[in-house]
């Protein structure tokens, strides 16, 4: 039950301040949280040491907990990433993610062509097929899944553990987009073709077919995507001196 509770109390917060309902600088007491959100001190205090942790809220004493501004948040955290998505700030999310995948995927999958092991290999080409039937099949659950399991065998293939870290951003952005109705229920042919396309050639060892068809993968991803952000401002993180 307390598992409940505090989760329900890092969601409650969480998607509170990222959507800007507790803007940057306000200031709120535990005492006030444990009567609104009607938990114990000991759930609000966990709570808090996990907003910390995301660069969410700082603690100060004998003021309170204060709301930080977003150049503070931890944008790969994928609890971060999936309370953006919610809000109106999708698509500069979306496209922040979109652009950070264009920059590592085709990357990875040259990478993995010469480094995965033979196993990794012949599951990508298994889940590529299985992505065909269920896309052809309109079964949006099941490609989910197997797209997540998609493309983050094709980060842990890469050998590379920083690429592999992203697995949780990946699955996040795809989530967030089928949840948001931007998937489409049978997704195009081509696209299908391109994942199958970049299995085979991971699998054949062809490191540059492998970035070829990841690239063209996700130049249509942001061609799909780009109308949800056209009118979304960028963010600009302050560069700190040392």
């Amino acid at each position: 039950m307390s598992t409940s509770l505090h989760h329900r109390a890092i969601e409650n917060l969480g998607t509170r301040i990222v959507t800007g309902d507790l803007p940057a600088g306000h200031v709120m007491l535990a005492e006030q949280l444990e009567e609104e959100l009607r938990v114990s001190r000991s759930v609000i205090r966990e709570a808090v040491r996990v907003l910390q942790s995301l660069g969410l809220v700082e603690t100060i004493k004998r003021v309170g907990i204060r709301v930080l501004p977003s150049s503070s948040w931890n944008p790969f955290d994928p609890l971060v990433i999936r309370w953006r998505l919610a809000g109106e700030g999708r698509g500069a999310q979306l496209r922040s993610l979109a652009e950070l995948r264009s920059a590592v995927e085709p990357v990875a999958a040259e990478l993995a062509a010469a480094n995965a092991p033979v196993k990794l290999r012949h599951e990508l080409v298994d889940i590529s097929h299985a992505m065909r039937e269920a896309g052809h099949a309109g079964d949006v659950p099941r490609f989910l899944e197997l797209d997540i399991h998609f493309h983050s065998l094709l980060l842990s293939g890469s050998g590379n553990e920083m690429f592999a870290n992203l697995m949780g951003q990946v699955a996040e952005t795809l989530t967030g987009r089928t949840v948001h109705g931007l998937m489409p229920d049978h997704p195009h042919e081509t696209a299908l073709q391109w994942h199958v396309d970049l299995a085979e050639a991971v699998a054949a060892g062809d490191g540059p077919a492998a970035r070829d068809a990841s690239d063209r993968i996700m130049r249509r991803t942001m061609a799909e995507m780009e109308p949800t952000w056209t009118e979304q401002p960028r963010v600009f993180i302050p560069v700190r001196h040392h």
